[in-house]
């Protein structure tokens, strides 16, 4: 039997601190087909770093199903590289977000990660919307529409002029995952108005965001999504400040300070 020699070394090489300068986290449901490779393409590079945790969820998209999430996001937070911080940490749900509330979402994850810049998406839309100096909004979700008023409520709370809602009374988001983004773009020409300022286009499983420039295209108008939103809000909470017009409008605006 041949015996190995192993050879260890006495003195660690030198270690950077960190591989990536940025570290965004994303907390994600376990169903989510979407989010991961909208960070792929629009976050992650050489010099950002995603990190993803997944969240235990059932369908039916419901207001309760969504709110019972919520005693599990700080443990969830805690999952992605323990003992270590973040730059930022996006809670990629969008209804679930606003039924329990950004500052609720905020406060969990910070339980875990303190200090962090937290983004949910209607937060990012609100901002992004802000950056579009948009007041009167169009919105499209594929929720039902027990789910789709808390969204419609909050918009207006906001300060926001609702001028159409269409939602598409769907209730599993693996099956919103299975819209196809040329499909987007029809649903877009039929919910938005003619006299909205922008459309929104609300929910994390969506694929909107690849379709966010043909949208604008087809409507002469801008259009904000979920995970679009969230992205640009990460980049430039993360210092990247790059104008990106393929990726919609709101990727050549800056983010409004607090």
């Amino acid at each position: 039997m041949t015996t190995l020699n192993i050879h260890q070394r006495t003195v660690k090489p030198p270690l950077e601190v960190r591989p990536c300068d940025a570290r965004v986290g994303l907390v994600i449901l376990a169903t989510d087909h979407t989010t991961e490779p909208d960070y792929a393409r629009m976050v992650a590079s050489k010099q950002i770093g995603v990190y993803v945790a997944r969240l235990a969820y059932a369908n039916p998209t419901t207001p309760e199903n969504l709110r019972a999430m919520q005693p599990a996001l700080s443990a969830a937070a805690g999952l992605i590289l323990p003992g270590e911080d973040l730059d930022v940490l996006c809670y990629s749900c969008n209804s679930a977000s606003v039924v329990i509330g950004d500052d609720a979402v905020a406060a969990a994850f910070q339980a875990s990660k303190p200090g962090v810049a937290v983004v949910t998406p209607p937060l990012a839309t609100l901002k992004a919307l802000q950056a579009l100096s948009a007041r009167r909004i169009s919105i499209l979700t594929p929720y039902l529409a027990e789910t789709s008023a808390p969204v419609a409520a909050y918009f207006a709370k906001s300060g926001f002029e609702v001028a159409s809602f269409t939602c598409l009374g769907m209730d599993d988001d693996r099956e919103m995952a299975r819209i196809a983004p040329e499909t987007l773009v029809e649903l877009a020409r039929e919910a938005m108005d003619p006299q909205a300022d922008a459309l929104i286009v609300l929910c994390t499983a969506l694929r909107a965001a690849e379709a966010a420039a043909d949208i604008e295209a087809a409507l002469g108008k801008p259009v904000v999504t979920s995970n679009q939103a969230t992205a640009w809000m990460c980049l430039r909470l993360c210092g990247d400040d790059r104008a990106m017009p393929e990726r919609g409008q709101v990727f050549t605006l800056p983010l409004a300070a607090p």
